[in-house]
């Protein structure tokens, strides 16, 4: 059975709502990552940059969330759409936007707007302006089609998703008044049986809420660092 390491964010909740909708079975392995358990010697072994989720499928280990579901697709033949090579095209180009652009500037926006221990303005204008930018190209692009790619609902669409559905916590409230568009589609994902299953499983295991001093070493290592 695959085996499906996993917490409550946004890369692996987009993961557990493909293997949801597919109905692919797997066995869920938490990762703590405010204990520090993505830096365990296990999962190490699994996945060398400590990061979450991480799949294994027999002896395939797939780690990254976009790489995931790219080879779940195409394993399974499932929420990929038919159609020709600029289709193709099309979806690379736009998973790859989520995975280069609006994951990481939207991490490190909600970095500086909630987690850092050092209020620095141009950290924080860069990266909020940086995420509005990405969001904004999207809802643009979904202004004129009902889903991300070749009008058929697809892994991009997922990918997409386990972002953009926390937009208030990374451009703050009132965000989504600027993306109609954006927030029809994460509305529509949203609503599927498939999607409240995914954003469940974080309640099927007790992981630790309190950001004290111990977590954020875990968590920002760069902290523990500069202390040192």
């Amino acid at each position: 059975m695959l085996k499906f390491y996993f917490n409550g964010s946004p890369n692996p909740t987009k993961v557990a709502l493909f293997l949801e909708e597919a109905g692919i079975a797997y066995e869920l392995v938490p990762i703590d990552t405010r204990k520090g358990e993505q830096f365990g010697a296990a999962y190490l072994a699994v996945n060398p940059n400590g990061k979450v989720p991480t799949i294994v499928d027999g002896d395939v280990t797939v780690f990254d969330s976009n790489a995931i579901l790219l080879y779940l697709a195409e394993k399974t033949g499932k929420f990929l759409p038919a159609g020709s090579p600029a289709v193709r095209g099309e979806l690379l180009s736009w998973l790859m936007f989520v995975a280069t652009g609006v994951g990481p500037f939207s991490g490190q926006a909600v970095h500086f707007r909630h987690f850092t221990t050092e209020k620095i303005p141009y950290a924080h204008n860069r990266y909020q302006y940086e995420a509005q930018r990405h969001f904004s190209v999207l809802d643009s692009h979904l202004a004129k089609r009902r889903y991300m790619v070749a009008d058929s609902y697809s892994i991009v669409d997922m990918d997409l998703w386990g972002w953009a559905r926390m937009l208030p916590f990374i451009l703050g409230e009132g965000a989504w008044e600027k993306f109609p568009h954006l927030k029809r589609l994460v509305d529509e994902v949203s609503a599927r049986p498939a999607a409240a299953r995914a954003i469940g499983l974080k309640d099927k295991h007790t992981f630790k809420s309190d950001m004290d001093d111990a977590a954020r070493g875990h968590m920002f290592k760069h902290l523990a660092i500069s202390a040192a």
